[in-house]
């Protein structure tokens, strides 16, 4: 199945969760990020268990700082 990643398209695994996918595109070490899946933001706590659908929206956010 296909899901878009920050615009990005990527065939992935039917039935991948969030923290799956986030392995999978090499970024489940980073600290800081927010998870949204179809303009809904998931919580961490969800992320090992939401799997995702064909055609999901997924938006992902990292913190940074600076000034």
């Amino acid at each position: 199945m296909e899901v878009h990643v920050n615009n990005k398209l990527y065939a992935v695994q039917p039935g991948i969760t969030i923290a799956a996918l986030l392995q999978f595109i090499q970024l489940s070490a980073l600290k800081g990020i927010a998870v949204a899946v179809n303009n809904q933001v998931v919580p961490k706590s969800s992320w090992e268990n939401q799997s995702l659908s064909a055609a999901d929206n997924i938006t992902i956010i990292r913190a940074t700082q600076g000034g």
